[in-house]
């Protein structure tokens, strides 16, 4: 068994898609997972689950989501050492004082040809990023919502990528210790 740390993308945002943390819950549950830990209603989740390739394993949570709701949200599966990884990795220093304008975007895999001057270009003036490996940093201090880059990193990237604050991401590495 081996510990997973679980991130599901769009759901329950503005009522689209809707997936109770409880549902996800058992979703895990049914597909072997134990010791499920959850993170507010967005999509985090931490658990303890069959070894397997994490592409495999985010393929069949999707699958089971979509058979039970109806919809197919992106699912990325990391081990706990990723969440480390990016905090090691931070270069926003600013991050523990200001965990909700700070954001991680997980990358499904390393861009092979990131558009970085896009990037640039979306760029307001406040904004900084830094891609590092498979995490792209963003520290977006009029936050998210307004941010042209975080809409728009995705498609530049050229990779699965989902956000999370700092605040987030704190809290599934202590999940993660909790579980482990």
């Amino acid at each position: 068994m081996t510990t997973h740390v679980v991130l599901l993308r769009g759901i329950n945002v503005g009522g689209k898609n809707p997936l109770p943390m409880k549902e996800l819950t058992a979703i895990l549950e049914e597909l072997g997972a134990r010791e499920v830990r959850t993170y507010i209603q967005s999509g985090n989740a931490v658990c303890v689950g069959p070894e397997g390739e994490a592409a495999a394993l985010a393929r069949r949570i999707r699958n089971a989501v979509s058979a039970r709701c109806g919809f197919e949200p992106q699912v990325l599966v990391l081990p706990p050492a990723d969440i480390e990884t990016a905090m090691r990795k931070n270069p926003f220093a600013e991050a523990d004082g200001a965990p909700r304008s700070v954001h991680v975007g997980f990358l499904a895999s390393v861009p092979t040809n990131p558009d970085l001057r896009a990037l640039e270009d979306l760029r307001s003036d406040s904004e900084r990023f830094q891609l590092v490996g498979g995490f792209f940093f963003l520290h977006a201090p009029e936050g998210m919502a307004r941010s042209k880059l975080a809409a728009r990193a995705e498609k530049h990237l050229g990779v699965t990528t989902t956000f999370r604050n700092w605040r987030t991401v704190r809290a599934l590495q202590g999940l993660a210790a909790e579980v482990a």
